[in-house]
């Protein structure tokens, strides 16, 4: 049997991975802040597909809770055989007008975190030989956008580079760049999204299905959408200094 363990599992794309995992006959470790909404995603995929599912409350800025998160990964008495690092959050404004509290805070959730995580359960998925590593990433992450993307940028290019390492020991790890998709993301970061075309949106379902394809496939990158993988084609191939000027121009100061 396998288990599991997704960060920011209590929605969006963190509950579309328990969802999808279960659905596989995979048991759960479900770690997010809200106790009640991952109780009830617990009882839900219990008794949709039988799952044991494990609720792990944890708020991953905290220190303690973050190590306990962590010893849980590299607890060998009750393995982890995947982990899902995907909480994070974004900011509503660029850079120069966030406070610096709140961009350190994302830095730490979007990096530092992932980062702790991951080598809390290497040894035992090098141990075993078996397992992934899935970081959820972004296509925000392909171009210049300010520190979100360049978080982003970086667990792509961590993902990438994991890869190789682990491949030896037949460890998978594979990034997921999402382009806009249907969750509370953009709500809770504040963000005014009415004016993207319906045509941009991704439902979280159908990111999760293609990262378990290709998970299976063992591709280094899964992008949903034929237009967020031609974006990506252009991310590789336009002059770095054009697009960062392009994309400068959808990030707005805020109001005064």
């Amino acid at each position: 049997m396998t288990t599991v363990l997704i960060t920011g599992a209590s929605a969006g794309l963190g509950a579309a991975f328990a969802r999808g995992f279960a659905a596989k006959g995979c048991d759960l470790v479900l770690v997010a802040r809200d106790k009640d909404r991952l109780e009830g995603l617990a009882r839900e995929l219990g008794r949709a597909h039988g799952t044991v599912c494990e609720v792990l409350p944890a708020d991953l800025l905290e220190a303690g809770e973050c190590a306990a998160v962590a010893e849980r990964l590299a607890d060998r008495a009750r393995p982890v055989d995947i982990l899902v690092n995907n909480a994070g959050f974004g900011l509503p404004a660029p850079f120069p007008y966030s406070p610096v509290e709140d961009e350190e805070r994302m830095l730490d959730l979007l990096v530092k975190v992932p980062l702790r995580l991951t080598h809390a359960i290497l040894p035992g998925l090098r141990e075993r030989r078996r397992g992934a590593v899935l970081n959820v990433s972004s296509v925000a992450g392909l171009l210049p956008t300010g520190t979100y993307g360049a978080a982003k940028a970086w667990i792509t290019a961590f993902s990438e580079s994991l890869r190789v390492d682990m491949a030896p020991y037949g460890v998978r790890v594979l990034a997921v760049v999402p382009g806009f998709t249907r969750t509370e993301f953009q709500a809770r970061a504040g963000m005014d999204v009415s004016d993207l075309r319906d045509a941009v949106w991704l439902e979280p379902e159908d990111v999760v299905a293609r990262a378990l394809r290709d998970l299976v496939l063992r591709r280094p990158v899964s992008i949903t959408g034929r237009r967020y993988q031609a974006y990506a084609f252009a991310a590789r191939h336009l002059p770095r200094g054009f697009v960062a000027r392009r994309m400068a121009r959808t990030r707005r100061a805020p109001a005064q």
